[in-house]
């Protein structure tokens, strides 16, 4: 799913003190579904959705699942660094990370969709293992078929995400919870708050997909906390 995130007001600058910004929508998918009108990649069923990150509506509704859970093991906060690849072995997910900007309108930008194996960081939020929620975006599937996101809507709780970074370290994540919200109720400050400790955010689209909007109705958002981290 190509395309700029809807745009409204965010806190995706939560993490380096920046109050609310006006920021983080990821992917409407606007251009990417084929001409006959058929959802992109037909082979990505609709439940597991192309990326897209909110959608509007800041009232914090909860979707599908439970709230995430407190954190038990929370690890200290790792200093700042760019995150270099992303992998969740329990989804098959072994991705480069790309930096991701707002546009003019505040928008966040989706990664290429030409790349199918390649995942979003905003780059001027908070980096995977800082203190706050960091938040990674992935598609689900493009007019070129299944994407990286395909299988985000299966991962259960105690699943681990490992992102490589930069400075040698791999911050090692554990699923909280894995949630569905609608487009149109996106709890922003749910998934984007201020957080106490070092948290992830990984985002995706979900839901039916509307031919008219070309679009997916819904967002698939996966919890987790910093567990460990440890040498590369």
């Amino acid at each position: 799913m190509a395309g700029l995130l809807p745009g409204t007001s965010r806190l995706l600058r939560t993490g380096m003190g920046a109050a609310a910004v006006g920021l983080l929508l990821i992917y409407n998918s606007v251009d990417s579904a084929p001409a006959d009108g058929s959802a992109p990649g037909q082979a990505a069923p609709p439940a597991a959705a192309a990326p897209a990150v909110p959608g509007g509506g800041a009232a914090p509704e909860a979707g599908s699942g439970s709230a995430p859970a407190a954190p038990v093991k929370a690890a200290a906060p790792l200093p700042r660094s760019q995150p270099a690849r992303l992998r969740i072995p329990q989804i098959n997910v072994d991705a480069p990370f790309t930096e991701l900007t707002l546009n003019a309108a505040g928008q966040l930008g989706a990664p290429p969709p030409e790349d199918k194996n390649l995942v979003g960081w905003y780059r001027d939020g908070v980096s995977p293992g800082e203190r706050g929620a960091a938040v990674v975006a992935g598609h689900v599937d493009t007019t070129k078929g299944p994407a990286v996101f395909l299988l985000l809507s299966l991962m259960l709780p105690g699943n681990k995400v490992e992102v490589q970074r930069a400075d040698g370290t791999v911050a090692v994540f554990a699923v909280d919870s894995v949630e569905t919200f609608a487009k149109d109720a996106f709890p922003d400050q749910k998934v984007y708050g201020r957080t106490p400790d070092a948290q992830l955010r990984l985002i995706t689209c979900g839901g039916t997909y509307d031919k008219k909007r070309k679009d997916y109705l819904d967002n698939v958002v996966v919890f987790a906390h910093l567990e460990s981290s440890h040498k590369a």
